[in-house]
């Protein structure tokens, strides 16, 4: 990096964000990554409103929280309410019985809940190394739920209002059906197969044996009955907090956790009764990172949140409006930031109840300088990934530590089913974002539950030294990671995506477009991304790909030709790729107004109130 490169940064601006629409976008184009689709045309308005916002990743689930925000209903409230209705009508992406961290700021107090659950007791890396050669499909890899718990605990802990009251409508759509929507049909086709393969999954989800139409009235009567267990095993205890409590039994020592157990025994499973009854969620304070007037809060270590603190880190020194949006030079300090940031998360995150994170150390800023003067100037680029670091030993490379693995996986063009979000702020400013995943693309739904098991164990690896290693009680270290943001210590905006290894890259690229380059929030969540894939993917097998950047069209031709230029492969996917992430947000204005965005590339809605 040239010292005509180094600068101090501008700071985040306080532009006026409620100012006119976004332009009107272009159509997909030919040159698309193969596998790349885009779903819309044509940009939206910031939606704003005088008390509330909630943007997620389906429209029913907006209209959910919307729904319970009216009725008195806090953040919380409403965040558990859009993400149990997601739970319901974005299954190919998310259920109840998957993960669902959570961060959130309410009355003052600001915390992240895991979400997550943890390998079977039962379980080794050499068992699965001798018994399968690597981590299995299906039901070999499923850890504990942890999406329950986190909805439950957030709501007994933070809300005010009773499970019964915010699973409504969630209630409602898996009984009376809701109508598919055209991501989902997509979802559905590109894991046809894994539908196929499974009797209770092609009954639930096909139309003899195809996706079903868009429009098509999908019910789920299992997981109806369910929920309804949940709301009566609430109806049998008294008072609020005792009847959250008793649901929360229910599901993880009581009859549905016999059931789980019971399938997973029978099919060749390792998760027991044992490992549901004796999980507790983890409710802890987030990870912060400064960007000028900011703070950035992120989920912990059991999640890659950190590496959106580490990216932040190194992109503090740098004027990067000067830059000039999406320019070469840009995208290539960007794109390098995120690779140093990933190449320090895969050799030193992982569940830090099994492992010594060296969170503080990471996240100095002698190391962070360190990292960012390693960022390549004008000219050249990664070509391969950089090595991590060594925090603990103050030096800024440590190849020693690097963990690659052979190019093979899920390439670039087809990245593995992911995730969908909620973002929330109410009337008194309070703050609530979250990112449920694992949806039913990976293996079977139990008969009579209407529940898919968590297979987040396909975010785990097999070697010993890897810190993200599979262990009895460890959590996968996660993908999804919800963010907030707070200025001058006050809640400012909740915000997440879906998108594996994209979600951190999305989110940056919108944090970027707002607070440097001055864009609407539906502007900055519009604009044109990229996405670096130089570094060990998060899902197993851990595939790499080096130098690969992927550009959405809109990114200028020129910036294009440069970075190939520099070293870096470039591929173009179309505009609006999902592939590129699905950000939605909601924040506060300077006036007090609040804003939301919701990403076009997904079935995202923002409402407010």
């Amino acid at each position: 990096m040239s010292e005509t490169d180094r600068k101090e940064p501008s700071g985040p601006g306080r532009s006026d964000l409620a100012r006119g629409g976004s332009p009107t976008a272009s159509s997909p184009t030919a040159n698309a990554a193969a596998g790349a689709h885009s779903f819309s045309s044509g940009g939206r308005p910031t939606v704003l409103a005088p008390r509330a916002m909630v943007s997620t990743g389906h429209y029913l689930a907006s209209a959910a929280a919307l729904d319970v925000l009216q009725r008195g209903g806090n953040a919380v409230d409403a965040g558990v309410a859009a993400g149990l209705t997601l739970n319901v009508v974005h299954t190919d992406m998310n259920t109840l019985s998957g993960v669902a961290p959570i961060a959130l700021a309410v009355d003052g107090r600001v915390a992240t809940i895991a979400g997550i659950g943890t390998w079977p007791a039962a379980v080794t890396a050499k068992e699965l190394r001798e018994r399968f050669g690597g981590i299995p499909n299906g039901v070999e890899r499923c850890v504990v739920p942890g999406a329950a718990a986190a909805w439950l605990t957030a709501l007994r802990d933070y809300g005010t209002m009773s499970f019964a009251e915010v699973s409504a409508a969630a209630r409602r759509y898996a009984a009376e059906g809701f109508p598919v929507h055209t991501f989902m049909r997509h979802a559905i086709g590109s894991f046809l197969h894994v539908y196929r393969r499974y009797p209770e999954n092609a009954r639930l989800y096909l139309v003899d044996g195809e996706p079903p139409a868009v429009g098509t009235l999908l019910r789920q009567p299992e997981l109806a009955a369910t929920l309804e267990e949940l709301v009566a095993a609430e109806a049998r205890a008294a008072g609020r907090e005792a009847g959250i409590d008793a649901a929360l039994d229910h599901f993880y020592r009581g009859p549905i956790a016999h059931r789980m157990a019971a399938y997973m025994r029978e099919h060749g499973g390792y998760l027991r009764y044992e490992d549901l009854a004796l999980y507790q969620v983890e409710v802890a304070p987030p990870v912060s990172a400064r960007f000028g007037e900011l703070e950035v809060l992120t989920c912990g270590p059991w999640s890659q949140g950190p590496s959106l603190a580490l990216a932040l880190g190194i992109l503090r020194e740098f004027d990067l409006a000067a830059l000039g949006h999406n320019s070469a030079g840009y995208v290539n300090v960007v794109a390098s930031a995120l690779d140093l940031a990933f190449a320090d998360r895969n050799a030193h995150l992982g569940d830090p109840r099994h492992r010594d994170v060296p969170l503080a150390e990471l996240t100095s800023d002698d190391y962070l300088r360190s990292r960012a003067a390693l960022v390549p100037s004008a000219g050249s680029a990664f070509a391969s990934p950089p090595p991590p670091g060594d925090p603990r030993g103050g030096r800024a490379e440590a190849p020693e530590l690097a963990r690659h693995t052979e190019g093979f996986g899920v390439p670039a063009s087809r990245p593995p089913a992911d995730t969908s979000c909620v973002t929330v702020v109410d009337a008194d400013g309070n703050l609530f974002a979250a990112t449920p995943s694992d949806g039913y693309s990976g293996g079977p739904v139990i008969p009579g539950l209407g529940l898919h098991v968590s297979e987040r164990g396909a975010q785990s690896f097999l070697e010993d030294d890897d810190p993200n290693v599979v262990a009895p009680g460890k959590r996968p270290r996660l993908t999804p990671n919800p963010v907030l943001v707070l200025r001058d210590g006050r809640p400012l905006m909740a915000m997440a995506s879906p998108g594996n290894d994209r979600q951190v890259q999305a989110m940056l690229q919108v944090l970027l477009n707002l607070f440097v380059f001055g864009m609407t929030p539906q502007e900055a969540v519009e604009a044109p991304r990229f996405a670096s894939y130089n570094f060990r993917a998060s899902s197993w097998p851990g595939n790499l790909e080096p130098g690969l950047l992927a550009l959405e069209e809109g990114i200028p031709d020129a910036t294009v030709d440069a970075l190939r230029s520099w070293g870096r492969d470039v591929r173009r996917w179309p505009h609006w790729c999902w592939s590129a992430g699905g950000v939605c947000l909601s924040l506060v204005l300077d006036n007090g107004v609040r804003a939301g965005a919701a990403d076009p590339r997904r079935e995202s809605y923002a409402v407010g109130t």
